[in-house]
């Protein structure tokens, strides 16, 4: 008996001791946010970091959006960052084509109907959605929009991640979306990374930084094939 809890207080010691580790990334452009594809496509693993065994996404942008996206052997972190009650805010720059109104602008913020797959016509969420000028010192990208056509520049704050919303609610008001960069996650900021850029993160920092300090690991379970890809 005294060896069998012996083993028993070696194994829990050997669970607590575990580190998980934590990374933030600059998704570049034409990269999926995943490391194993059918397809033959640009992967997580081409980064070119020695990620170790377990590291996956918490969240994901499309293929055509770059930006900020965590990375974690913890597999307790989606659940809680992404959990549809925490409502936890994202933060974009956009670019779309022509010049945005203001009429357009309160569309975007008030909410309106897009299409999301499987579930047919959503009324999205009220956001915030600023014009802005052209951030400064942007990261050089193959396939951009002719500097010389008329366009526009918005910064989004979402707290819902619906496949492609962002892009979807600027079709909607007749504005297609040229670039995407996920800039912020609650407090949790790209600043000056660069594309395919790798940063490890000490959980306390990172934590601290998505306000997670004093929550509660939610308890249900949900399906997160919506989650976090207001791309």
């Amino acid at each position: 008996m005294k060896d069998y809890f012996g083993f028993l207080m070696v194994l829990l010691g050997s669970k607590l001791n575990k580190l998980e580790r934590y990374f933030i990334i600059y998704k570049p452009y034409k990269m999926i946010s995943q490391f194993i594809s059918p397809y033959k496509q640009r992967l997580l693993g081409d980064l070119g970091y020695d990620f170790p065994e377990g590291t996956n996404a918490v969240g994901r942008l499309d293929n055509d959006s770059e930006g900020l996206i965590i990375l974690t052997t913890d597999k307790s972190l989606a659940n809680r960052l992404l959990h549809p009650t925490r409502k936890h805010k994202r933060s974009y720059i956009v670019q779309v084509e022509r010049k945005v109104e203001e009429e357009a602008l309160k569309k975007l913020r008030e909410g309106l109907n897009i299409l999301v797959k499987k579930k047919g016509v959503y009324t999205t969420q009220p956001c915030e959605v600023t014009l802005i000028n052209k951030p400064k010192d942007l990261p050089f990208r193959e396939h951009t929009f002719r500097e010389e056509l008329p366009q526009s520049w918005l910064e989004f704050v979402l707290t819902e991640g619906k496949n492609r919303q962002i892009r979807k609610m600027c079709s909607a008001v007749r504005h297609d979306c040229k670039r995407l960069i996920r800039t912020k996650i609650e407090n949790l900021e790209l600043g000056q990374m660069q594309p395919g850029e790798v940063k490890e993160i000490e959980q306390k920092e990172l934590f601290e930084l998505l306000l997670l300090t004093d929550d509660v690991m939610p308890i249900t379970r949900w399906n997160t094939d919506d989650a976090d890809r207001a791309d």
